[in-house]
């Protein structure tokens, strides 16, 4: 090895510092969290005012003021929220691990529910990298690989016969050389089965050479692999360098004398800039022209039908430079013809594209293979419907700002060296999208970290993309990133539904710590009481909100806009009614009972039936839309022991002597117990009412 830069001066160094430049950026649920944050703290700011005014204009003493202010401080902030989001998102990720979603960053888990755009990369994800050979062409003669295998008038034998015909002998060539020309191995299991290790091409090139009877092994021993110039993704090519000596049987009768040869195999296009001529079986012909454009429409006709095609030349050598290099061996290249191999689609991600697409998710190709074999596996698998299609070729001679023009009606981006990955999601990004960007070389990790999501291959993946990424796909599928996503928009969901619950609680714990003064009563909560409210008959119930399944149509809805308040869609108005009607329904049967008897049971009757409403309300909101009677009341199981347990705390709050000290509370009798469960299934009525007459609006809507 002969070392030219260390640190950060290598190509490595360049990525690391592309990785250290991007940011970090918050995901759409911490930035709505820290928005509610903000929301709350102002709330309890105005709220903890409004009281000292109020009560200093009635003349309550100070320290009375100060302790109402910190007891509406309390109620107005919901402390198990924490908690319970972090919980939430755990459980999440555990969920996605079921379906082979490994979450590397835990806020990544509802950051997928807000995913707009999926830039998916094609082999391997898309299709099932699989490949295999299907088609030979030289000049003069398209052979399908079937055919060759089992023809009784074409053999290819190790010896090649002069009088063979041209274009057997090209074919020959062209075998040979793909096999040659390769870094894959072909092994025999303890089992008796053959199989290909390394790259799913250069497999199917070997698997495909083996079956016309020429193995890697025999052929490596008759031209052994003395010099190489490895593939990059510039180039698209790679060229290996061969003794010829040894393996004069194997060689063309024309030059069986040169002492080396170069093996060279690539994308078409890439492969004809370094060619001058074609070999046509027993001539050499410039490959200007005539031939020149014969070969360029072979190259299109197979990519069209979805199939991925490799160019194929050789070099003979007088002598070995001592620094192979592209420039001083892909250059005056005879071009020997074309191998075209099929990768089919996997047979599940029709589906998730289309369910991709009703769920407002645009899915994008990025591929390194020729555009129209991208182009028709896009259309294939319905990610586009027309014929736009970006080549890495435009897009390096493309800014971010050229591509923000562009990147909402281009849907496929072939020839793409990693590096341009990184501008397309920055462009993405600018015109508002929320990206997930798939990726498994170590060029791609800039990308990754760029992406609101990086999803990382956990099969073909390198480390240092799985590193930068937020997911790992286990098992490399598009499939798996469409049903990632439907998980997160069910946490999201969940979330939401959460943040709706303790909220409207809180609503109700303020309306009553605030009217109470106007209709002359005492403080009907203490601070003891508001912390158990907030802590153990909101956390329990939060935390199985956390379980909840996917609402009925999750995905065919649109998704999240990550700039969209937490309060959207009116859930922010639900808080507030739902929590005014918790504080009417408990204060008024408080009242009731402090009329008849101030010095009774009113207060415990007040905290009693507010918590008991809670319980309903968290029964209702368990679905955005369906009665909780059609989803079950026993399809959540834990929010059935979480109501059941909170129940029977309450009751020892009420009847165990320690805690009605502790709470300030006492003993109810069974009527005034019953009293306060009756009245507290107001709330769970009414949010049952306010969604079936949503549901019915919405029928309505649906039929005009």
């Amino acid at each position: 090895a002969v070392i030219v830069d260390t640190g950060m001066n290598t190509e490595l160094g360049n990525i690391a510092d592309l990785i250290q430049g991007v940011e970090q950026e918050q995901t759409p649920l911490q930035r709505r969290l820290d928005h509610l944050g903000k929301i709350l703290a102002a709330a309890a700011l105005v709220i903890i005012a409004l009281v000292v005014v109020l009560g200093r204009i009635r003349g309550e003493a100070w320290e009375d003021l100060f302790l109402v202010g910190i007891s509406m401080a309390v109620a107005a902030v919901p402390e198990g929220l924490p908690a319970v989001v972090a919980i939430t998102l755990a459980l999440g990720a555990q969920r996605m691990l079921k379906r082979n979603a490994l979450i590397r960053r835990l806020p990544a888990v509802e950051t997928l529910g807000s995913v707009t755009v999926i830039c998916s990369d094609k082999t391997g994800t898309l299709t099932q990298n699989r490949m295999t050979v299907k088609l030979l062409d030289v000049v003069g003669r398209t052979q399908d690989i079937e055919t060759l295998v089992n023809s009784k008038g074409i053999v290819l034998d190790a010896e090649l016969d002069a009088e063979q015909p041209p274009e057997e002998r090209t074919l020959s060539l062209l075998i040979k050389a793909g096999a040659l020309c390769n870094d894959a191995i072909m092994e025999t299991d303890d089992d008796g089965v053959e199989r290909t290790i390394g790259d799913p091409t250069e497999g199917a090139l070997i698997a495909a050479a083996a079956e016309l009877g020429y193995t890697k092994a025999m052929l490596e021993d008759q031209l052994p692999r003395v010099g190489e110039v490895p593939f990059t993704s510039e180039r698209k090519r790679m060229t290996t360098i061969h003794e010829a000596s040894v393996g004069r049987p194997l060689m063309e009768e024309e030059f069986r004398e040169v002492p080396y040869v170069a093996f060279s195999k690539g994308a078409t296009d890439s492969l004809l800039e370094v060619c001058d001529q074609i070999w046509t079986g027993d001539s050499f012909e410039s490959i200007e022209g005539e031939m020149g454009d014969r070969i360029i429409e072979a190259n299109a006709r197979q990519a069209q039908l979805g199939q991925r095609v490799l160019g194929v030349a050789f070099r003979a050598l007088e002598e070995l430079p001592e620094k192979p290099s592209a420039e001083n061996i892909e250059s005056n290249m005879i071009f020997v013809g074309l191998v075209s191999m099929i990768d089919p689609p996997r047979p599940e991600v029709k589906g998730a594209v289309a369910t991709a697409r009703t769920a407002g998710v645009r899915p994008v190709m990025i591929t390194g293979d020729h555009p129209l074999t991208a182009q028709y596996i896009a259309k294939d698998l319905t990610i586009t419907d027309n014929d736009r299609n970006l080549t890495g070729q435009k897009l390096s001679q493309m800014t971010v700002d050229d591509l923000e023009q562009v990147v909402d009606d281009v849907s496929v981006y072939a020839r793409v060296s990693p590096e341009h990955k990184l501008n397309i999601v920055e462009a993405l990004q600018d015109t508002g999208q929320v990206v997930a960007m798939t990726g498994d070389g170590v060029n791609d990790a800039p990308a990754l970290k760029k992406a609101d999501i990086g999803v990382a291959m956990g099969i073909t993946g390198t480390d240092v993309s799985k590193e930068a990424a937020d997911m790992v796909l286990l098992d490399d599928n598009f499939a798996t990133i469409v049903s990632a996503i439907e998980e997160g928009r069910t946490i999201f969901d969940n979330i939401r539904k959460f943040i709706k619950y303790t909220l409207s609680s809180n609503t109700g714990e303020l309306f009553v710590m605030l009217i109470a003064p106007f209709l002359g009563m005492p403080l009907p909560l203490v601070a003891a009481q508001i912390l158990w409210i907030n802590l153990v008959t909101d956390g329990l119930p939060g935390l199985a909100l956390a379980m909840e399944e996917s609402e009925k149509g999750i995905m065919k809805r649109p998704p999240w806009n990550p700039k969209e308040s937490i309060f959207s869609r009116g859930m922010g108005w639900r808080i507030i009614w739902i929590g005014i009607l918790m504080g009417i329904v408990s204060l008024g049967i408080g009242y009731v009972y402090w009329l008849d008897d101030p010095d009774g049971v009113w207060q415990t009757m007040v905290f009693t039936t507010l918590v008991l409403a809670q319980m309903g309300n968290a029964l209702a909101i368990r679905s955005n839309t369906e009665s909780v009677f059609k989803i079950g009341l026993f399809s959540n199981r834990l929010m059935v022991l979480a109501i059941a347990t909170t129940f029977l705390l309450q009751l020892m709050l009420i009847y165990v002597p320690l805690m009605q000290r502790f709470f300030s509370t006492e003993a109810l009798s069974l009527r005034d117990l019953t009293i306060a469960l009756v009245v507290s299934t107001v709330v769970f009525i009414a949010v049952e009412i306010e969604k079936w007459i949503r549901r019915v609006r919405n029928r309505s809507k649906n039929k005009q």
